[in-house]
């Protein structure tokens, strides 16, 4: 990476790659790429930060009855790349999208690796909504997430929420802050205090494993 940056908010790098080796260390000093297609690629690290932890978790009342309901299964890492392409797919109001061929190859590496993961909707045999981003240590980085039907993505993002409990994550980095992130819980906290995070529950060399956990609904 070259010509560092302060402004806009966040903006850290411009060039390297998107390497494994390149992507993982960013990662773990809480960067991640963030550019068009035809731009250089752009590193980022805003302040504040948005994040999730898990045992703060809201679930409204209608959101908990539809995840009561048995018409929807959860899979993780059943069609990552899928759930990539429908991330990248063209949505209201936005002109185009950072989830271009290029990022889509990137991170599918990281999935071979058993480091991406993705955690899909599906009903009646159909991928209708779901999430995908990086596991490091007791965290996990979301990247994106879709829905082709109503609170697809919520409910996969529950789900998501509860296995990482079970497994005993610490944080959930959802990068910047929307209405739809606060509303399920996160918040926003200091730069300084999300690298401080990162430094205590991202130690080691990182274990390589596929998620194959499958979900049919909470109670």
């Amino acid at each position: 990476m070259e010509n560092a940056l302060t402004e806009p908010n966040g903006l850290l790098a411009v060039g390297g790659d998107l390497s494994p080796q390149r992507l993982l260390a960013a990662y773990r000093k809480g960067i991640f790429p963030w550019f068009n297609e035809d731009d250089p690629i752009l590193w980022w690290s805003p302040d504040p930060r948005m994040v999730l932890f898990p045992a703060e978790i809201k679930i409204s009342r209608s959101l908990r009855k539809t995840l009561k309901k048995d018409h929807y299964h959860i899979y993780a890492d059943r069609s990552f790349t899928k759930v990539m392409e429908a991330c990248a797919a063209p949505r209201e109001g936005q002109a185009g999208t950072w989830i271009h061929p290029q990022m889509i190859a990137a991170y599918s590496a990281l999935h071979e690796m058993g480091l991406a993961h993705s955690v899909e909707t599906w009903i009646d045999g159909e991928l209708v909504g779901g999430l995908y981003g990086v596991a490091l240590g007791k965290v996990f980085f979301g990247e994106s997430m879709f829905s082709r039907q109503p609170d697809a993505s919520k409910i996969a993002f529950v789900h998501l929420v509860k296995q990482l409990q079970y497994w005993e994550y610490c944080m959930i980095d959802c990068q910047v802050r929307t209405s739809h992130l606060a509303s399920l819980g996160a918040r926003e906290i200091s730069r300084t205090e999300f690298s401080q995070k990162l430094d205590a529950l991202i130690t080691g060399i990182e274990p390589s494993k596929k998620w194959n956990f499958v979900r049919t609904r909470i109670e």
